[in-house]
């Protein structure tokens, strides 16, 4: 039994517990920012792209993406260049190990991370294989702020994320099945595919 008196402090704690139950479970609150991955350009620089053949459904499936596009890159030296980028409010299907539903089978590893240049600069997951051409690296967008460490960007912004509406994090990723080892990332045309695609899509928030 407990004293009548501590009957407010339990009912304040209760409400309190009640909030982000009804956020997300009753409620489901998303926020809408008017942005869509499908908006980017089928034509970036000297590429020009056409679409994969996955199925519609395929990244609400393998990673609750509603808004999503895979495309073919090419230019006119014939190099091609594979771009996924999708929005996601399960956050941690984005960014733990992408690499195995988007390069399925092609064992890459992580290569580590470099810096794009730019205002932000803009931290990109680089992932090798060890012994053949196969090269692929993603980024990661979060309300408008460029993330290096999704783990713990979530881990700090979890008890925000419990009493505020849900938002969308997007996961660009680049796939290069034919790299030259020889060549960083930073000077590769994946790089500069990869950072045409990302400032197309920013740039609808202007």
């Amino acid at each position: 039994m407990i004293s009548s008196r501590y009957g407010l402090p339990v009912a304040f704690i209760l409400m309190l517990a009640l909030v982000p139950t009804v956020i997300h479970s009753y409620l489901g609150l998303k926020e809408d920012d008017g942005l869509s991955v499908k908006n980017i350009k089928s034509e970036l620089g000297n590429f020009n792209s056409i679409p994969t053949n996955r199925q519609p459904g395929w990244g609400e499936e393998t990673f609750g993406c509603e808004d999503w596009i895979e495309r073919i890159y090419t230019n006119e030296q014939g190099k091609s260049l594979r771009l996924f980028v999708g929005r996601s409010y399960d956050h941690k299907r984005l960014y733990h190990h992408p690499e195995l539903a988007l390069s399925y089978a092609k064992d890459l590893r992580s290569a580590g991370q470099i810096r794009l240049p730019g205002q932000p600069e803009i931290p990109v997951n680089v992932l090798r294989n060890e012994t053949r051409p196969n090269m692929a690296a993603f980024v990661l967008l979060y309300d408008g702020k460029f993330i290096g460490n999704p783990i713990s960007h979530q881990i700090r912004d979890s008890l925000k994320q419990l009493i505020s509406v849900r938002k969308p994090m997007t996961l660009f990723y680049i796939a290069d099945d034919d790299a030259e080892k020889n060549i960083p990332f930073i000077q590769s045309s994946a790089a500069s595919l990869l950072n045409k695609a990302i400032k197309d899509f920013m740039a609808q928030q202007h």
